[in-house]
């Protein structure tokens, strides 16, 4: 996957290098917003990284020309220190599909990633997953679990796919909340009620729980020996 990294700290600049090109990203920079503009115009990437922070142009009009003049659609996720509600409300508004807060996690950044690129590419759920005795078809919502059908909400689909798909590890509770619900997540604790009513579906009738909590962490799924 390729990325353009809009970022004029050479520090963070570094970092960022030295973690993504690892795991086999190919990265272009710009250290200022008129470069990274230039660069990102030219929509050859699967996401941009943009700082708001930019000597000559800043960030929010590097992404509002993006969207405006350029009609460019590659996913943005803004990486700034403006932590504020308003900063925030200003990033999505010029257009930017996610906003990372300084410091960061760059394990969180490259989930953030992963998530934007299949959205954009509209496939992350395309083909059809399967955990042991468990099998689910996206296209056609199709899940059975030791050949027997699991009827489930349209989030409880979502959850599964996300279970499913990163399994056997674990999905903290915010990876799944931005999953299903993406920035506008409820206050309340839904998560925590669609999980219970997915391991109802999924585990109640079996005799070998398939769904696990890891308490204050998240959830995984685990194969079953049917």
């Amino acid at each position: 996957m390729r990325l353009l990294i809009v970022e004029d700290n050479p520090d963070i600049l570094a970092n960022l290098y030295g973690f993504l090109e690892p795991l086999g990203y190919v990265l272009d920079s710009a250290r200022n917003g008129s470069a990274g503009l230039a660069l990102a115009s030219k929509g050859t990437y699967d996401a941009i990284v943009l700082d708001l922070m930019l000597p000559g142009l800043d960030g929010l009009d590097v992404c509002g020309r993006l969207r405006a003049v350029f009609g460019c659609a590659t996913p943005v996720l803004i990486l700034t220190a403006r932590d504020t509600v308003e900063d925030k409300v200003a990033g999505f508004g010029c257009g930017a599909d996610d906003y990372l807060v300084k410091p960061f996690s760059m394990i969180e950044l490259e989930v953030r990633l992963k998530a934007l690129i299949r959205r954009a590419r509209g496939n992350h759920v395309t083909t059809a997953l399967r955990v042991g005795a468990l099998t689910f078809d996206p296209a056609t919502f199709q899940a059975t679990r030791a050949g027997t059908q699991l009827q489930l909400t349209p989030t409880g689909y979502k959850l599964l796919a996300a279970l499913m798909r990163a399994a056997p590890a674990v999905v903290s509770r915010d990876n799944l909340e931005r999953e299903v619900w993406g920035d506008d997540r409820p206050d309340s604790d839904a998560l925590r009620t669609h999980i219970h009513s997915l391991r109802v579906v999924l585990d109640k009738p079996f005799a070998i729980p398939m769904l696990k909590t890891l308490p204050g962490i998240g959830y995984r799924l685990t194969a079953a020996q049917e």
